[in-house]
């Protein structure tokens, strides 16, 4: 670990990045937004991000990458205020605030539910970019040891790792694993000169566009599944209590922010992990750890502040692999590293040394943004809830067409907007075959930087696959992988898997 002046050199030098006028406005209009597309169901922020992703080219890369970091954030905080007020989430990892949010609010207690949501989220926020601050650094370090055996290995127990911690079936996110691989291999080797996979198309010699596949199976895919189960708008916000809670709810919730701080904190840098997990490991832990679980469901406090804690902890903590290792750790970061390729900036450990204020600006604005959703999100609570009563017919093809202009303006092609389109429909029925897209994304990044990784590993071992098990770091990493599959199978841990994404 880093020693404490280095640290503060560093977010020093990350402040002077992060307060400059126009990187703290990129970061308030991606706070705005994710707060925005998280109050309202359907629009994750996984589908505002790929929509934005065209926007960033026209911005420097440290503000495009502040603010779709905002719009990360955001969502989380404003997820709260529809599960609480109206009982639908308005993003995924909010589902499970739901229980004891809106039982609060059937208490007439939303204030106290908001606030506690919204105070949780920053103490959590802080405390994860310390994390992020101290840690980041010395991984990085040790990363410089790695060679392309162990990252070809490292990537596949990302991968590993991402079937096991995906939500539902484990068959069907390895398959979705396959896919994004086969779909990351499409276009021309570059070795070779050969075309892979394009059926003669000349629009795919360049292989898949990151931006038609993120759009598709995120944007188009998800508002498709929203606009046939919504009709109308969501159901009328309650009205919204004393904001302030009361002293024997702060007493019963600060250690339940910490707890879910720390569980957040550690899941976020797992693959596959994120936001989502975080907030249902932490609502578990708190209904195992309670003197009374029957209070859970009933409007128990601990039950909103410990997921909404380890959301925001775990939406923080995700970007360590990110920018360490370059490895995308949920869909989220692999559309950041979208993001960074559009930028012609290769995620991993060279960029701390090559481009620190790129490094230590986004870390720093990870507390900008956090104290910046703390005064958007309490003072104006009672516009936020009013915005959940937007009609989705209107909403929904407003957005359908931002995605068909955003296809198209990133590449001025129109083959781009088709496979846009193609992807839409495609994502559309693999959700409808209740298929997880992040899976497939993480492997259509991974694909290639893997297929590099065991090419450049084969030339050094001159062809030998051996090199894979005889470099000791290569092969430990390899036998945590096969460990993880072997693990995931046994009916015992699966059992243990399902339990855990039905605490709903």
């Amino acid at each position: 670990m880093a020693g404490l002046e280095e640290i503060a050199a560093h977010l020093g030098l990350g402040l002077s990045v992060a307060l400059t006028a126009s990187n703290i406005f990129y970061c308030f209009l991606g706070a705005l937004l994710g707060t925005l597309i998280g109050v309202l169901p359907g629009l994750g922020p996984a589908t505002t991000i790929a929509m934005l992703l065209p926007v960033t080219f026209h911005l420097s890369p440290i503000g495009g990458l502040i603010m779709l970091a905002g719009i990360y954030y955001g969502a989380q905080y404003g997820g709260s205020i529809t599960s609480i007020l109206v009982n639908i989430p308005g993003e995924s990892s909010s589902v499970i605030t739901c229980l004891d949010g809106h039982a609060m609010t059937r208490q007439g207690r939303s204030g106290s539910a908001l606030a506690t949501a919204a105070l949780g989220s920053f103490v959590a926020g802080c405390i994860a970019t310390l994390l992020v601050a101290l840690f980041a650094p010395p991984l990085t370090d040790l990363v410089q040891l790695f060679g392309a055996a162990e990252y070809f290995a490292l990537m596949a127990l990302g991968l590993v790792a991402a079937v096991v911690l995906a939500q539902g079936s484990v068959l069907k996110a390895l398959l979705m694993i396959l896919l994004g691989l086969m779909l990351g291999f499409v276009g021309t080797d570059v070795n070779s000169g050969a075309q892979r996979l394009t059926f003669g198309l000349e629009g795919l010699a360049d292989g898949i566009g990151f931006i038609p596949l993120a759009m598709g199976v995120f944007g188009i895919a998800e508002i498709a599944v929203h606009l046939e189960r919504m009709q109308g708008g969501a159901p009328p916000a309650a009205a919204i209590t004393r904001l302030w809670p009361t002293r024997d709810d702060f007493r019963r919730a600060w250690p339940a922010v910490l707890r879910g701080t720390g569980v957040g904190s550690l899941l976020g840098i797992l693959p596959g992990g994120g936001a989502i997990l975080g907030s249902f490991a932490a609502y578990t832990l708190e209904k195992r750890l309670a003197r009374d679980p029957s209070r859970f469901g009933n409007g128990a406090i601990e039950g909103v502040a410990a997921p909404e804690s380890a959301n925001n902890a775990a939406a923080q903590t995700s970007f360590i692999p990110l920018l360490t290792l370059g490895i995308p750790s949920n869909g989220v970061m692999a559309l950041m590293v979208g993001a960074m390729m559009i930028h012609g900036i290769t995620p991993g450990p060279t960029v701390i040394d090559q481009q620190p204020e790129l490094f230590w600006g986004i870390i720093a604005s990870m507390w900008v943004a956090n104290l910046i959703l703390v005064v958007i999100n309490l003072p104006l609570v009672g516009i936020w809830a009013r915005l959940t009563r937007v009609p989705y017919r209107i909403l929904f093809p407003a957005v359908l067409l931002f995605c068909a202009i955003g296809a198209y303006s990133y590449a001025h092609s129109v083959f781009d907007v088709v496979l846009t389109m193609v992807f839409g429909l495609m994502g559309y029925v693999l959700l409808k075959l209740r298929c997880e897209p992040a899976p497939l994304l993480l492997a259509f990044v991974l694909g290639p930087m893997m297929e590099e990784s065991l090419r450049r590993a084969l030339l050094i071992g001159r062809g030998d696959p051996t090199v894979f098990v005889t470099r000791p770091l290569s092969a430990a990493i390899l036998a945590i992988a096969v460990l993880l599959l072997i693990l995931t199978i046994l009916p015992a841990v699966r059992g243990l898997r399902q339990t855990a994404f039905r605490e709903e």
